[in-house]
């Protein structure tokens, strides 16, 4: 069944993927580097293990509230952009826009950059000369490593793959997600069950001690929380992306809101048993102290030794490919709806004739995702990414309040429970964190803040070109 909405004559998007392939693009592309990467830079931040812990929590019940907001707004609008089309009704084009430009510029890509840059940290763990410290040339400011260049390869290929077709995408995707999913929980168990552990680094189980990164810094105990927080949101952050795909979903009423309370529930579940795991083995400081931030490894080194450690880095490979690929999946699926909406390249609105799938599209964010992977680390990328991604999230949860006030007739296959609490909770939440990841990373924040104002003058600039067209 074919996507409605695309010009007569012209190639249309196809309703090929169900609740599973769904699901699987959610927890996908959740679960891929943030786990395995971001507890040892929290550790740096904070060194209260029940603190530590509590973030995990409290991001996967963040991540569950707006997961049910947008079931609401995903089963009302099942089209093909997602999130862009639900800030489109709400508040009109020009925010949808900004949202579409910030993804493109840094929110999307800058995940695709980040997770592509973990996956080639980790093969340096196999002993290939592969690592963020490898600079192969400098040039002023920005350093080329051989982890961008082994980043860049892997977002060419995946880009490959999607464009082929979406079943084949998600294919892939399924695979991959039932082997991450299945290796999270083999490290868990088996790390659990190690005599190297001891349940003596949760104690004192709740204290405000920062970790050496937060104290080198001068941050107060807040602002810490904020930084690290924004790495545990960073893990958590892709659970939308099965919107982007919305006109692809069979039965989309039903399914959305289906795929997005499962998907977050499964990824809290094994995001917070692996971090209890990391601190059983680790006390913080020690996680802190990793090298390359690469606590699963040396979790899985001190628990099983080599084999162990070849085991888990594999099963990482394939989490941070699989993750990379649900995010190229999805990401292209707004810049096609804003290109048909005349907010983007035009040639981006275009649908590939033999394999259905947008093709130009996939193939411009696979080039600024390169860019990014180029000139920028994945701990810089982390927070610049997390701050503008939760804003936008969270304007698109105030959106749902304002869509209840001006479509009251709408059709409304699924509402959210608990309403208005369960949204009101959710942006009181993201505002908070917004607040203190400000305050302890003020240039990132910063640097999000501008990619989203320099959006207004493109937004006048692709506004202009549309109505030219139509004239």
């Amino acid at each position: 069944m074919s996507q409605a909405g695309a010009p007569p004559g012209e190639p249309a998007l196809e309703r090929r993927l169900g609740v599973f392939s769904a699901t699987t693009l959610i927890v996908g592309s959740m679960i891929g580097s943030g786990i395995f990467i971001a507890p040892s830079i929290m550790a740096g931040q904070i060194a209260s293990p029940g603190v530590l812990l509590g973030l995990w929590v409290v991001g996967g019940v963040l991540t569950l509230l707006g997961a049910l907001s947008y079931g609401e707004l995903a089963a009302m609008m099942p089209h093909a952009g997602g999130q862009y089309v639900y800030l489109r009704e709400a508040f009109g084009p020009g925010p949808a826009f900004l949202y579409g430009w910030t993804l493109f510029l840094v929110i999307q890509t800058g995940f695709h950059a980040a997770v592509s840059i973990a996956f080639a940290k980790y093969l340096g763990v196999l002993g290939l000369p592969v690592g963020e410290s490898d600079v192969l040339v400098t040039l002023g400011p920005v350093s080329l490593s051989s982890a961008s260049l082994v980043a860049c390869g892997v977002i060419v290929v995946l880009t490959v793959i999607n464009c082929v077709g979406v079943r084949e995408g998600a294919v892939v995707q399924d695979v991959l997600t039932v082997l991450k999913v299945a290796a999270v929980l083999a490290l868990v168990v088996l790390g659990l069950a190690s005599d190297t552990g001891s349940l003596s680094h949760f104690t004192p189980t709740f204290s405000t001690e920062l970790g050496p990164v937060a104290q080198a810094a001068g941050l107060g105990f807040l602002a810490a929380c904020g930084v690290a927080m924004s790495k545990a949101l960073f893990s958590y952050d892709a659970w939308n992306t099965v919107t982007f795909a919305a006109g692809e979903i069979r039965e989309p009423q039903r399914n959305l809101p289906r795929s997005l309370l499962l998907g977050t529930v499964v990824t809290t579940l094994a995001y917070t048993a692996a971090a209890a795991t990391y601190l059983y083995v680790l006390a913080p400081g020690d996680m802190a102290a990793v090298s390359e931030n690469r606590v699963a490894a040396e979790v899985a080194t001190l628990s099983f030794g080599r084999i162990g450690l070849v085991a888990v880095v594999v099963a990482i490979l394939v989490s941070t490919f699989g993750c990379t690929n649900g995010l190229i999946l999805g990401g292209a699926r707004v810049f096609f709806a804003m290109a048909r909406d005349g907010l983007f390249f035009r040639r981006a609105g275009e649908v590939h004739p033999r394999f259905h799938t947008p093709v130009t599209a996939l193939v411009l964010q696979a080039l600024w995702s390169c860019v990014l992977a180029l000139s920028g680390s994945y701990d810089a990328l982390l927070t610049y990414v997390t701050f503008a991604s939760l804003a936008f999230n969270a304007l698109t949860v105030a959106g749902l309040f304002v869509l209840r006030r001006k479509q009251p007739a709408a059709e409304r296959p699924y509402r959210v429970w608990g309403y208005p609490a369960v949204p009101a909770i959710y942006l009181a939440g993201a505002l908070f964190f917004l607040v203190y990841i400000f305050v302890g990373a003020p240039r990132e924040a910063l640097i999000g803040l501008v990619i989203v104002a320099l959006g207004l003058p493109a937004y006048a600039g692709f506004r202009r070109a549309s109505r030219a067209r139509s004239t």
